[in-house]
């Protein structure tokens, strides 16, 4: 896969996972997500994940 396409990847992951961390402690709402801690855990670990992508891939050779 190309440099760009994951460095977007992990963009678009990290902006998910804060997304779904707000709706989880209730900051966003009018979704099912809202309210629900399960989606306040889940979020900051696809966020991570999504960094972790996107920083690995700009450090990548090639």
């Amino acid at each position: 896969m190309g440099k760009t396409f994951l460095i977007g990847l992990g963009a678009l992951l990290a902006l998910v996972g804060a997304v779904w961390t707000l709706q989880g402690l209730g900051y966003i709402g009018g979704s099912f997500m809202s309210g629900d801690t399960t989606w306040a855990i889940i979020g900051p670990i696809v966020l991570v994940c999504g960094l972790v992508l996107a920083v690995w891939a700009a450090r990548r050779r090639r």
